[in-house]
């Protein structure tokens, strides 16, 4: 079958395996000109030799997109607002960052007049649907090539042999040839012996954000968090820019084991995977801002907005960015955040947080109506009263109960005696 043919192919370029080997075999086959994009989400270290890397293994352009801001302040933040864990557990490190990285390469791929938009995402993962979501929902005219669905290569060892045969060079070996997402929110690790449910997770070995519990200082650490209408904003009473200030937690907190996870997740495409993840800074956002809706949130709007938290996940998770539901979700969190403001101090120990202050000039928290002391503020006659209609319906429907059960043990009372009459 005939390949397309195009012009100009931007490549979302991470130089790692996959699209380290992509690079050459668009060249191979296609003939175009490729334009590689790396995308910087704060992956730091990984960033270096980037461009180097990619025009000598054929790339005729290099972008390094600087949209480090623009992931925590439209898709961090809404998400940590919004109270969004997939499956109680992850917090969507790589999901939050697709979209943003996908309207960069769009943004490129149309001011170079790109024909096609190419992603090194595996036919298995959940990133292949985010990406091309993105991609679609900004460009739907542009091509999309996704080479792991169609080239000869089936695996991760298969890739590297084609690296080894083309002279590409690689940053890994295949003892340490985990899958890896690192950005400023959170690192992944996937694949090797994480594949099987029975071993351990080489912590000792795979960790980079975070030490071990084992590790960790023997004495608490406490850290302040500050908010306003739910976005953080100071971390120890010094005001800090979104991206400094996760920085910042996640030196704090991967020094004490936050933010550690192994889960089995269910993914998009129906298989299940095996990640561990490090969210150290983010771990500490999510339970600090949690704390603080406790005591600025009514009962109604808490509960409400806890069945949209898991609707609102779920939306990121499977690359659903770019809809009008989340624009709509969107809309709601920020209505609730408006008095999500003030001051958490949090106590971390080995892994573990626990919330020592919250502080809220809209805190619904009375002591004076909730003490256990006297008070002039609250009659505890009138709970009788309260009492009496809020279980009305349950003394109707009891009562109802009994007179149906009455009934029947008088019609059996009455079918005995006619029976005892005839013997």
């Amino acid at each position: 079958m005939t390949k397309q043919t195009y012009k100009k192919i931007v490549l979302a370029y991470s130089g790692g395996l996959d699209t380290s080997v992509i690079i050459h075999w668009l060249k191979e086959n296609y003939g175009s000109e490729i334009i590689a994009v790396t995308a910087n989400v704060g992956q730091e270290d990984e960033l270096i030799g980037l461009e180097e890397k990619a025009l000598k293994t054929g790339a005729s352009k290099f972008y390094l997109a600087e949209i480090e801001e623009a992931f925590v302040y439209d898709s961090i933040f809404p998400a940590l607002k919004a109270g969004a864990v997939y499956e109680n557990k992850y917090l969507l490190g790589t999901a939050t960052a697709r979209p943003i990285i996908a309207k960069a390469l769009v943004d490129i791929a149309k001011q170079e007049g790109a024909d096609a938009i190419c992603h090194g995402c595996t036919g298995k993962g959940n990133d292949q649907v985010r990406f091309e979501m993105g991609i679609k929902a900004l460009a739907p005219e542009m091509d999309i090539i996704a080479p792991w669905r169609t080239w000869d290569i089936t695996s991760r060892e298969e890739a590297i042999d084609y690296a080894y045969e083309h002279n590409i060079p690689l940053k890994i070996s295949r003892e340490t040839n985990y899958s890896k997402d690192k950005n400023l929110w959170h690192l992944s690790h996937e694949g090797l012996d994480l594949e099987n449910p029975l071993n351990e997770p080489k912590y000792d070995q795979i960790l980079e954000m975070s030490v071990t519990p084992e590790q960790a200082p023997d004495e608490p650490t406490y850290v302040s968090i500050t908010f306003d209408e739910g976005i953080p904003v100071a971390v120890d009473g010094k005001e800090l820019d979104g991206v400094s200030l996760i920085k910042k937690l996640n030196t704090i907190g991967g020094a004490n084991a936050i933010g550690i996870l192994d889960m089995i997740e269910n993914r998009l495409v129906g298989m299940k995977s095996r990640g561990v993840y490090e969210t150290p800074g983010g771990t500490l956002l999510y339970f600090a801002h949690e704390q603080l809706e406790m005591i600025t949130l009514d009962k109604e709007t808490t509960q409400y907005k806890q069945d949209l938290a898991q609707k609102y996940a779920n939306l990121l998770y499977n690359g659903q960015y770019f809809t009008p539901l989340k624009q709509a979700l969107d809309a709601f969190v920020d209505e609730t955040q408006k008095t999500v403001s003030g001051t958490v101090k949090l106590k971390l120990y080995k892994g573990n947080m626990i919330a020592a202050s919250v502080d809220s000039p809209f805190s619904l928290y009375s002591e004076a109506f909730a003490t256990f002391d006297e008070d002039n503020v609250y009659d505890q006659n009138d709970a009788a009263g309260f009492i009496n209609l809020y279980g009305l319906s349950s003394v109707i429907q009891a009562e109802m109960k009994q007179k149906v059960q009455f009934a029947k043990e008088a019609d059996n009372s009455f079918g005995l005696t006619q029976e005892g009459i005839k013997a």
